[in-house]
């Protein structure tokens, strides 16, 4: 048995070290954009991870699609990789308009509660280019305003004492969920994003409260949602008063 364990370990380090020795000979190749592409569609974990990389700009819809399929569902360091460059490329006005599509909008939904921080806010960046948006705002929003009311609704079920592995990773999604509706509350009908956040503003769990005073420091025209800022300004935890 112990042998099985350390040839296992052993198998695993060496993958570890081909796949670094690999990433390392990619780097220094020069690559044409259609090699770049091919490999985005068809390579293993560093060879799409440095395509990402390498990547300068992408030339149509179709391109983009490919991009975002490595979003979600991949290796962690493709999807980082590749979160990054779309909140780059989707920065410029011109490959924006490549991601200006429903099947993008879903993956961006699912990108955003990524187990990665990094990739969540790299998504955030991303779509908040399409804040004036009209098909994305009216497509996404309730789709988020859904996700969030979700997870609510599970996180309220449980003692945050109990099962903290489970409640942490719901509070997670509904974390970088909050930082989303941050960018966009401004798209959301007032009674949707007052009814998510008389709800957040007293979950046990700061981040969570901080997020719901990050949002209603944007300043409301609503008696309850000016008590519950009132209330957080007085939240026993610096972070969340600070708002």
């Amino acid at each position: 048995m112990v042998n099985q364990e350390l040839n296992l370990n052993n198998t695993y380090y060496e993958t570890l070290d081909e796949n670094f020795k690999e990433a390392l000979k990619l780097i220094e190749r020069n690559f044409s954009h259609s090699e770049l592409i091919n490999l985005l569609k068809n390579g293993n974990i560093p060879q799409k991870q440095i395509a990402a990389l390498k990547l300068d700009t992408i030339n149509s819809q179709e391109e983009a699609a490919i991009l975002l399929k490595n979003l979600t569902g991949q290796d962690g360091k493709i999807r980082e990789a590749v979160s990054m460059r779309i909140a780059e490329f989707m920065s410029e006005q011109t490959t924006l308009e490549y991601f200006k599509n429903l099947k993008s909008y879903d993956i961006f939904l699912e990108a955003i509660i990524d187990i990665n921080g990094n990739i969540c806010r790299n998504t955030i960046s991303a779509i908040s280019n399409l804040k004036n948006s009209k098909e994305f705002c009216s497509y996404f929003c309730p789709k988020l305003i859904e996700k969030t009311n979700s997870l609510i609704t599970e996180i309220e079920k449980f003692d945050l004492q109990d099962g903290k592995y489970k409640i942490n990773k719901e509070v997670f999604k509904l974390y970088w969920c909050l930082e989303t509706i941050y960018n966009f509350c401004r798209a959301i009908p007032i009674e949707q994003l007052k009814e998510i956040l008389l709800k957040t503003k007293n979950i046990n769990e700061y981040t969570i409260r901080e997020k719901t005073a990050k949002i209603l420091s944007f300043g409301f025209n609503d008696s309850d949602l000016e008590a519950a800022q009132m209330e957080l300004k007085q939240d026993k935890n610096y972070y969340v008063r600070r708002f």
